[in-house]
């Protein structure tokens, strides 16, 4: 890049690099727009001073997805005092980018031609003004004086489920798939006539005069009309060297929502027991241990080995069990499914009766007088959470299919780099919380009533027809339709969950993008399970004095629990949301939900607004169906 040119073209929040703008994407800055560079190109030597994110629950997690090569978890490249000197060293660090798509229009005479065609300049000139970064156009037919016309990006790419990336072909496009008869490499005007009944773009070849509308290549026929993937991976600058395996091409629109998912992961900074401490730590070591012959070898091999001053604590005989569980369980890592198990130490500490010692990460708190009075048929444990630490890692991306939840087998997921990664990009975030556990005997005899209804059973059908869309041609073997339903527990659970983030929102002042959800409910291991933990986790000031917490206390939790019940009862889209069911031919998981009553939005819910249906939590319809058939 030219001297007179400066780096920065822009800023985003950390967290944004885990969900929004993270490695792969593309990302639209006013003038044009980037694509996040792998982890090859992320560069830390400029960063004097950066420190690791520690979280060996959550690095064995990332390790256990497949990822076994991943030693670390960093915060993204970061210097202070850019805004001070922009033209100093932090100017100069950051997360690197590339300009894509690849080619650009000017916006004054509709030329099209690649960046690399040397018929484009780029201007960054004013180093307190990123955001005025922009391409333009060097000899543009109709500006003959004055400053030269921008040149943004060319509005389509292709995108494949394999995870790649690519321009549109836009010579062979009008060419019919062949080269232009008159020039080797001819000139392309995109005139975009607009329409409200898709796009209207069309593509000209000057030499020859060649035409030929967008419109060929959309529509569900429109993929015919596309040539094979090449199994290009702009974000490591490279193609795949395993090809594309024959997934079909699809026309994107640069911004379109489906071209780019992260898959991440996120734990809580919960104590652990010393057993479970010492099992994290031998998974990240693995790479040191995993040849121990016996123990009498570990008195020789503390002496020798770097890993084992991690394991001081702990007896010889204590560190080889923990080794060949270890063993045993990578042995089986090929029969072993979803998602690594993340929340099962964090409901182990928040349902314990002894609370543990408060840390600067983890600090809990129970009223001594326990649940109010009025509430005692509603929940059977509050805790505050007065100190929360979440850790977030990014481990992949997808395109075009967004991953599940549960199966992170069902689609495929793009790679971050292209040797194995030693390291993947996380970030952590401070918060506070409320947990609430809810009364087992509540939740069973509800579930007893409710298992063989027909609206419950009109979820399960739902939940079938779901899967049977989506993924019965993904896999193999024999295809269970209700594989991972999350049962009729976590439905009420889920619903109770948003009512009390809405309410928060509505009554206390928080936005509810800047809360989350965990959801506790039972599994095949612990069917008891019930709790709700509701919880900031945005990297700024906002609900980190006490403010969520406070809403624990007797007075303000009896007032919101009634407030969220009460409006559970009525919805502005009465009777349509009230009468809703997932009924065949459908196949959306919710019955008596919608935007008006129960969505949140899509960064607080940990399932995509999906398993929510208010008539199992009050009584809307039949009173058998509510979880609190008469409100507190």
């Amino acid at each position: 890049m030219a001297a007179n040119y400066f780096r920065r073209v822009g800023a985003v929040r950390p967290s944004h690099l885990m969900f929004t703008t993270g490695v792969g994407s593309i990302v639209d800055l006013p003038n044009f727009s980037v694509l996040v560079r792998g982890l090859d190109d992320w560069n830390y030597s400029v960063v004097p001073q950066w420190e690791e994110i520690v979280e060996p629950r959550l690095l064995a997690a990332v390790r256990a997805l497949g990822l076994r090569s991943v030693k670390e978890l960093r915060p993204a490249p970061w210097l202070d005092g850019t805004d001070r000197e922009p033209t100093g060293p932090a100017g100069r660090v950051g997360v690197p980018i590339t300009p894509f798509p690849g080619w650009l229009r000017c916006t004054a005479c509709d030329d099209l031609a690649p960046i690399d065609s040397n018929v484009f300049g780029f201007e960054n000139s004013k180093p307190r003004k990123p955001h005025e970064a922009r391409f333009f156009h060097t000899v543009c037919s109709r500006k003959k004086s004055g400053r030269k016309p921008m040149a943004v990006g060319a509005r389509f790419v292709l995108a494949c489920t394999a995870g790649h990336l690519d321009d549109f072909p836009y010579a062979h496009f009008v060419h019919q798939g062949g080269a232009c008869p008159n020039a080797s490499h001819p000139k392309l005007k995109m005139d975009d006539r607009g329409g409200n009944l898709g796009a209207n773009v069309e593509i000209k070849c000057v030499p020859c005069g060649a035409r030929r509308n967008m419109k060929e290549v959309l529509g569900p026929r429109g993929g015919d009309k596309l040539p094979r993937c090449r199994g290009r991976r702009p974000h490591l600058g490279d193609f795949d060297p395993k090809g594309c395996g024959g997934a079909e091409l699809k026309l994107l629109v640069v911004g379109a929502s489906n071209q780019w998912f992260a898959q991440t992961l996120s734990a809580l900074a919960v104590p652990r027991t010393g057993a479970s401490e010492l099992q994290a730590k031998v998974e990240q070591h693995w790479a040191a241990l995993e040849g121990v012959p016996n123990v009498d070898m570990l008195p020789y091999l503390r002496t020798v080995v770097p890993a084992f001053r991690e394991l001081e604590r702990w007896s010889d005989q204590e560190i080889w069990t923990a080794i060949e569980r270890h063993r045993t369980g990578a042995k089986g890592d090929d029969e072993e499914k979803g998602y690594p198990d993340l929340r099962t130490p964090e409901w182990e500490i928040f349902s314990t009766g002894q609370l543990p010692p408060a840390t600067d990460d983890f600090t809990l708190r129970r009223d001594p007088d326990g649940v109010p009075g009025e509430l005692k048929n509603v929940y059977a444990d509050v805790i505050q959470a007065e100190r929360l630490r979440e850790v977030r890692a990014l481990v992949g991306f997808t395109r075009l299919d967004s991953p599940d939840p549960e199966d992170p087998d069902l689609v495929t997921r793009a790679s971050l780099s292209k040797a194995a990664a030693t390291w993947v990009p996380a970030s952590e975030v401070r918060g506070e919380g409320i947990f609430l556990r809810l009364p087992e005997d509540l939740l069973a005899a509800w579930e007893q009533r409710i298992e063989y209804t027909e609206v419950m059973q009109e979820h399960r059908d739902a939940y079938a027809r779901f899967r049977k869309n989506r993924y019965s041609g993904r896999i193999a073997g024999p295809f269970d339709p209700m594989h991972l339903w999350p049962g009729e527990r976590y439905i009420a659970l889920h619903t109770l969950s948003h009512l009390l983030i809405r309410t928060i929102a509505l009554e206390c002042g928080y936005s509810s993008a800047s809360l989350s959800e965990r959801i506790y409910s039972g599994t095949e291991a612990d069917p008891q399970r019930a709790g709700i933990l509701i919880y900031t986790a945005v990297p700024d000031a906002e609900g980190t004095l006490g403010g969520l917490v406070s809403l624990a206390e007797h007075d303000s939790l009896v007032r919101l629990t009634r407030r969220a019940l009460s409006d559970a009862m009525y919805c502005s889209s009465d009777p349509l949301c009230a009468e809703r069911l997932p009924q065949d031919p459908a196949d959306f998981l919710h019955g008596a939900a919608c935007h008006v009553c129960l969505f949140v939005s899509e960064t607080t819910c940990e399932r995509g607004n999906r398993f929510l249906d208010r008539r199992f939590v009050v009584p809307i319809d039949k009173p058998e169906l509510a979880l609190f058939p008469e409100l507190p």
